[in-house]
């Protein structure tokens, strides 16, 4: 075995998720003459020889469907839950409106220059003004972040942005902020987590859920300013 996989071997600190302890990995794999599983991992993951392994190296997996119901059960909050074909677009989404009551909406994941995170949850019906938004917000100038910083940030796809994914955001990086004209509504409709399927869920337990992520949601006027 390589000086540099030793190293990594006898680290105090093990990577995320491993069960063994750094010798006994090391040990684990001395019969065949080759690193443990996860020491070939680090060293695969670009880790530098010498170096301590870091748990940034290792992403916690995004929740799945069955872990955010688990959680609105822990929390006793009821939903109403739907599959249907996988829908991209507010205009696709339509057809779903017969089988569920209440709002509907449409989710922006933005980035401001200054590298700040925010998602945006609105009633489909709401034209967004980005521009007043930044400013009411103190933001940076708003652009769409791209899908890699959106399944880093919140572990979802394109397509699958959620009120539901502040569930996946444990570091807190993105900042929640939800339509005025939503929070009218009774009910509100998301996707849990995937967009083939959409969950009913009413408003004040959606705003609960959000809190019990660490997030404190903040209901805005999204509309442009009257003149």
């Amino acid at each position: 075995m390589s000086r540099c996989l030793r190293r990594l071997a006898a680290a105090e600190d093990p990577p995320y998720g491993a069960s063994a302890r750094p010798m006994q990995a090391l040990s684990q794999g001395s019969k065949t003459g080759r690193p443990a599983p996860y020491i070939v991992a680090l060293a695969t993951a670009g880790v530098r020889c010498g170096s301590k392994p870091s748990r940034r190296v290792f992403q916690p997996m995004p929740a799945t469907r069955d872990q955010l119901f688990s959680t609105l059960a822990d929390l006793k909050i009821e939903t109403q839950t739907i599959d249907h074909p996988a829908v991209f677009t507010v205009a696709e989404s339509e057809d779903v409106k017969i089988d569920l009551p209440g709002a509907h909406t449409k989710n922006l994941f933005l980035k401001d220059d200054k590298g700040a995170l925010f998602l945006v949850v609105a009633n489909t019906e709401t034209r967004v003004d980005l521009k007043a938004l930044s400013k009411r917000l103190g933001a940076g100038r708003f652009s769409f972040g791209k899908p890699e910083l959106l399944m880093e940030a919140l572990g979802v796809t394109p397509g699958a942005v959620t009120a539901f994914s502040a569930m996946n955001d444990t570091n807190n990086r993105v900042k929640i902020i939800f339509d005025e004209a939503l929070m009218t509504e009774d009910t509100i409709n998301c996707h849990p987590l995937e967009n083939t399927a959409t969950t009913n869920i009413a408003r004040d337990d959606l705003l609960r859920f959000i809190r019990a992520t660490g997030h404190e949601p903040r209901v805005m006027v999204l509309t442009q300013p009257e003149v």
